[in-house]
């Protein structure tokens, strides 16, 4: 089944997703050649109004705002899907031995789990990357820690119901080791609740970098970032600019369209009927 015929089946919700993820993700990798200027180049005066000489105008230092919203495309969605696989990477692994091994290894790996958890996940971060700098290294590295506590649970959950299976006795009587028993028998019958996942860990990820960032603590200049987009601008509210909107409204957009194709994607997976 080819793409055409995919989204031929979807809902008008889900093709609305599809169109505005494609459209973020072309902006992500084209950038170089659709943004008209680069992301720290000062273009004009402060706030331009929108739809004048600059489409979205400029920012609180005269930059092109559309550039530095392409631009920004590209480094939140290439920073969100590198730190949520590398999430779900360290999750799904850890999950998986944890139902495999049992015993004291899945106490141990628990209990660790359950104590990161028990943090809420802005303060971690904050407290975190106010110690070790905002470098991106650090910030991939932070949030993939803590993203990784939730899959754990999950993947935990689903491996344990599908290592009592009977196939993957039968592997355990071959003389199947651990390792072929994770990517072999595991792995493959539970990508569809994973994939599931990914897709709205990738928003809790998405939104976690636009927070940070929005407090200082996220992606630095002069890389392009929305939430630093939607701070930096939003003292012109207070004269009426509506700059800062046009950031924000990309960041809730990007969400949820990607809700949208993981509730479509979810809803096929699991027989129910997807009313037009």
């Amino acid at each position: 089944m080819n793409f055409w015929q995919v989204l031929k089946e979807m809902n008008w919700a889900s093709r609305f997703g599809v169109f505005v993820v494609s459209l973020f993700g072309l902006c992500a990798i084209f950038a170089p050649w659709l943004a008209p200027y680069g992301q720290s180049q000062i273009v004009g005066d402060v706030w331009e109004p929108l739809f004048g000489k600059f489409v979205f105008g400029t920012d609180q230092i005269g930059r092109d705002m559309l550039s530095m919203l392409i631009y920004g495309a590209r480094n939140m969605i290439a920073l969100a899907l590198l730190t949520t696989a590398l999430a779900f990477g360290l999750g799904s692994l850890l999950g998986f031995l944890a139902a495999i091994m049992r015993g004291w290894v899945d106490q141990v790996l628990s209990r660790f789990v359950d104590i990161i958890i028990s943090i809420p996940t802005l303060i971690f971060a904050l407290i975190v990357l106010s110690s070790t700098g905002t470098s991106v290294f650090a910030l991939v590295t932070v949030i993939a820690i803590i993203y990784a506590m939730p899959v754990y649970r999950i993947a935990r959950a689903v491996a344990m119901d599908i290592e009592v299976m009977d196939f993957v006795e039968a592997a355990r009587l071959r003389g199947e080791g651990l390792w072929w028993i994770m990517c072999k028998e595991i792995l493959p019958n539970a990508l569809t609740p994973l994939a599931a996942e990914f897709g709205l860990r990738f928003c809790f990820v998405f939104l976690l970098i636009s927070g940070l960032s929005f407090l200082g603590l996220g992606l630095q200049p002069p890389l392009a970032d929305w939430g630093a987009m939607v701070r930096g601008n939003s003292d012109g509210i207070a004269w009426g600019y509506l700059h800062p909107l046009v950031p924000a409204t990309c960041i809730a957009l990007l969400t949820i369209g990607i809700n949208l194709i993981v509730d479509s994607a979810v809803q096929k997976a699991s027989g129910l009927r997807d009313d037009q």
